[in-house]
């Protein structure tokens, strides 16, 4: 009897044979990327070309309609002039194939998409400066506006309930708060989810519903030098598996909470991000209103779920606990700032920073 396992584990020679018979190209180089429950690789081919294959994992691959809207969305972005992957058509001319692999545990099948690779480094090892910042947020709020005018008939899909990950689904951080036992902040996780409830929950239905990317984080995010400047501009948004049907400011506190975590200065980063974001979609006061407690829920996800997922998946250790530390210290500092600290410097850094744009 086989040991389930969603992760797929395919071995460089499956990748070679997989390639070669999908999509009729031959590796010339193949290189692991990380993954959190997927299996990616970088592949050169001699033929010409940088590619992505991402094998889905296997609970993800039974969602065929949702893999298949998020392969749409990534196009459609691409046709509107951001810079999306698209995905290559394989031999029989779809854009992904369903896969019975072994990977030591038994067959089991496994969604494959061959992506284009986009070149950059991740925004996480670029300086952020003020500017990249304001270009983040502003790109985080182009990409969603697009999304806005996405037509499939799969959209249904993205409604994702039992997604742990999206901020509608903070409450449920109090299934798995016992991994924080003995942890510091365990009592300000349990009051920021009793804030959520209390004071976002009910304001929800005011918020600008969208469509949201839902990991618009600091290693989704690629960046190369910009030529005209000293700086960097924003070359490729990846990884869309938390997509989803959400709010404009779940995007926006996602995106905040992301990159204060690779910030040497955490506080100083939502006033540059805001304002990029307001240039492009203007929020509404209630929207600003619970944008502090969304930014910290986010946080204690992030305190939580990965910490969860470690004790059932302790080999994924090294991605799973990459930001613990400033997590925990992003999340100590707001709280002892509190909420009307935060948003004076948020807020007003925004403006001074529209002012002088």
């Amino acid at each position: 009897m086989s040991v389930k396992c969603p992760t797929p584990n395919l071995s460089q020679s499956q990748v070679v044979e997989m390639v070669k018979r999908l999509f009729m190209l031959t590796p010339s180089e193949i290189c692991s990327l990380p993954s959190y429950e997927d299996q990616n690789f970088y592949v050169a081919a001699m033929e010409g070309g940088e590619y992505v294959l991402k094998i889905m994992n296997s609970e993800d691959s039974k969602n065929h309609a949702m893999i298949e809207v998020q392969t749409y969305a990534m196009l459609f972005l691409h046709q509107n002039g951001l810079p999306a992957q698209t995905a290559l058509p394989t031999t029989s001319g779809q854009l992904m194939s369903m896969e019975e692999i072994d990977c030591g545990y038994g067959c089991q099948k496994y969604l494959v998409r061959l992506l284009t690779y986009l070149p950059g480094t991740t925004i996480s090892k670029a300086p952020l400066t003020p500017q990249l910042l304001y270009e983040t947020g502003k790109m985080a709020a182009r990409m969603d506006k697009i999304l806005l005018e996405l037509k499939h008939p799969h959209l249904n899909t993205l409604q994702r309930d039992t997604l742990n990950c999206t901020l509608s689904n903070v409450p449920l951080l109090e299934t798995y708060i016992s991994v924080l036992d003995g942890h510091p902040l365990q009592e300000v996780v349990k009051s920021v989810i009793h804030q959520y409830k209390t004071s976002v929950a009910p304001k929800c239905s005011d918020f600008h519903k969208c469509i949201i990317h839902g990991d618009f984080n600091d290693l989704n995010v690629l960046v190369r030098p910009d030529d005209l400047s000293d700086g960097y501009r924003i070359s490729g948004i990846i990884d869309f598996g938390d997509m989803s049907s959400g709010y404009y400011i779940y995007e926006l506190a996602i995106t905040i909470m992301h990159m204060m975590t690779v910030h040497p200065k955490p506080i100083e980063v939502a006033g540059a991000v805001l304002a990029g974001w307001e240039s492009v979609l203007p929020l509404k006061e209630v929207e600003k209103d619970c944008l502090y407690v969304l930014v910290l829920s986010r946080f204690c996800q992030f305190l939580v779920l990965p910490r969860r997922a470690l004790s059932l998946r302790p080999d994924n250790a090294k991605y799973l606990i990459r930001s613990f530390r400033e997590c925990d210290q992003c999340l100590h500092q707001l709280w002892e700032l509190g909420k009307e600290q935060v948003e004076t410097v948020w807020f007003q850094s925004a403006a001074q920073f529209s002012d002088r744009t």
